[in-house]
């Protein structure tokens, strides 16, 4: 595969990079086991999983926790 040249990823309009960054991402997503976690990440998301399960009402919906980010000044 031919790396493309920094100068010329960046002469992409900042829509097209957008677009770009989407891409490659959705592509890392599909195969999230690709993706080494290192022995802390893992430590991490297990102590969230198992705070979760002792209170699974604490949390917030994705559209609230999103309108509250959306609004802020």
């Amino acid at each position: 595969m031919k790396t493309p040249k920094r100068s010329d990823l960046l002469s992409l309009s900042v829509p097209e990079r957008i677009l770009l960054v989407e891409n490659i991402w959705d592509s890392i997503a599909k195969t999230p086991e690709s993706v080494p976690l290192s022995d802390k990440q893992k430590a991490e998301l297990d102590r969230r999983l198992q705070a979760f399960r002792r209170t699974p009402g604490r949390g917030a919906r994705w559209e609230a926790v999103l309108k509250r980010i959306r609004n802020r000044p």
